[in-house]
């Protein structure tokens, strides 16, 4: 092929890059770099109350004080944050224009398909306590059985006081799990359907053994599991009905590959762009352009709906209150305003290519990804980005040397899924999903590239300050 031929195609051609191809050494070593931040970051937070209280945290100690919707306006350079009942949190840096010019916004969700406790979980059943459980989002159940589990969440007693549950992480703590029947007696299971292989209320938790020591009484090992509830957290059966506890795999963060290019581990849905979207508006240097704002929300692998997902208005309201005590209206703020909405796509796998339309799909190691749409079959439940908003982000990342690419989800007839995009679109804001390509997505277990994670920072970073 001629030099010519070489240069015309470059031109004319889609041709993203691998990233170690098009990044120097020293930004690779950056991305790795920026990437163990992450890897404890997603270790040490597994639910979205941890990881709500934990932005919260760094927040303050970036400068960030809570806002007050009755007080004065923020100054440009303040920052403030908004924490929406411990499992939701905005955080914003005021810029130089007032915001009836717009306000950039990343939005990010920081739930993740889990295992919840039913109302009532504790039972006995033929020696073994168990826990009920009910799933929250989208899994393949069979991917939980057989498999460590950590118990996360919050106990809110009938005295008012509350109670933390973080069990099973550290080393030397139990840990829980679902059982499965072993293949030499799976012949029914395995003439079951895929999705059926194991069953919802199949998913129940063994969390105990050992009976309590009087013999006369029935129940003796749900009575004895109670008993050491009570004895380490002070609560009693009814308490249940007042907690939100959670289960999530007990597994690490890890480096994948002889190269350490990959991180595999639980949550990446949606963490891996909630992450970045925290660090690119802590990293705002001086005054921005424009009012930064960073929302980390909750509740979208059930449909951003409640109080704490994107599908209320607590977003709406805050940029209410930003604009009224500027003397502008809210609605004319959001018509004006960007928002990149950061959430992941599914990574071409040659393994299962057979969903993947490859032609327009994300791949590992090209980038963040541009979603210009969402949803499923005939783009239903999605925002579809305009096209001048696509171009005016192309400019943007192009402009900024930011590593990206495009991809959809799936074949038209494939599947599809939906992010919070839609959300904010209705609000008359320009929308667009930006996030990194996941393999394995909502696995106990995904993976992701270093590079790609860099480059969703990087996108952010450029979003909120150029």
């Amino acid at each position: 092929m001629s030099e010519e031929t070489k240069e015309l195609k470059k031109l004319l051609f889609n041709q993203k890059p691998n990233g170690f191809d098009a990044m120097s050494d020293e930004e690779i070593a950056k991305a790795y770099d920026f990437c163990e931040g992450y890897k404890a970051f997603l270790y040490e937070n597994k639910t979205e109350r941890e990881f709500a209280a934990s932005v919260l945290e760094l927040a303050k100690g970036e400068g960030f004080v809570e806002f007050d919707k009755f007080g004065d306006a923020p100054e440009p350079g303040d920052k403030v944050y908004a924490f929406n009942r411990g499992k939701a949190i905005i955080l914003c840096v005021k810029g130089r224009r007032p915001v009836a010019d717009g306000v950039r916004i990343s939005a990010a969700h920081i739930d993740s398909p889990r295992l919840d406790l039913k109302q009532c979980p504790v039972y006995e059943q033929d020696g073994l306590g168990l826990f009920k459980t009910h799933y929250y989002g989208g899994i393949k159940k069979y991917q939980w059985v057989a498999l460590p589990l950590s118990l996360h969440g919050v106990i809110c007693k009938a005295d008012g006081t509350t109670v933390d549950v973080k069990l099973g992480e550290a080393v030397g703590e139990p840990k829980f799990c679902i059982t499965d029947i072993l293949p030499h007696l799976g012949g029914e299971q395995m003439s079951r359907k895929a999705n059926e292989i194991v069953k919802g209320e199949e998913l129940n938790v063994v969390i105990g053994s050992r009976p309590f020591k009087d013999d006369d009484e029935s129940e003796r090992i749900k009575l004895n599991l109670l008993k050491l509830l009570n004895d380490k957290y002070g609560i009693v059966e009814t308490d249940f009905l007042s907690a939100e506890l959670e289960l999530v795999p007990a597994l690490g963060v890890d480096d994948i590959g002889f190269d350490r290019s990959l991180i595999g581990g639980y949550g990446h849905d949606d963490r891996v762009c909630s992450y970045p979207a925290m660090e690119a508006i802590f990293s705002i240097d001086g005054v921005p352009e424009y009012t930064a704002i960073t929302v980390l929300t909750d509740k979208e692998e059930t449909g951003s709906d409640g109080n704490t997902g994107l599908n209320s208005d607590y977003l709406r309201y805050f940029v209410s209150d930003l604009a009224r005590l500027e003397g502008y209206e809210g609605r004319d703020v959001l018509s004006n305003s960007k928002c990149l909405s950061a959430d992941v796509n599914a990574a071409y796998d040659p393994t299962w290519s057979a969903p993947f339309e490859k032609n327009n799909a994300s791949f590992i190691n090209k980038g963040v990804c541009v979603t210009k749409f969402t949803g499923a079959r005939g783009k239903s439940g999605t925002s579809d980005a305009s096209a001048e908003y696509c171009a005016w982000v192309r400019r943007l990342l192009d402009a900024n040397d930011v590593l990206w690419q495009t991809g959809e989800l799936g074949k038209v007839d494939g599947g599809g899924g939906g992010t919070v995009a839609m959300y904010i679109a209705n609000m008359d804001v320009d929308t667009i999903d930006v996030g990194v390509p996941v393999l394995s997505m909502h696995a106990p277990y995904e993976v992701v590239s270093k590079l790609d994670v860099y480059s969703a920072y990087k996108a952010f970073l450029t979003f909120f300050t150029k």
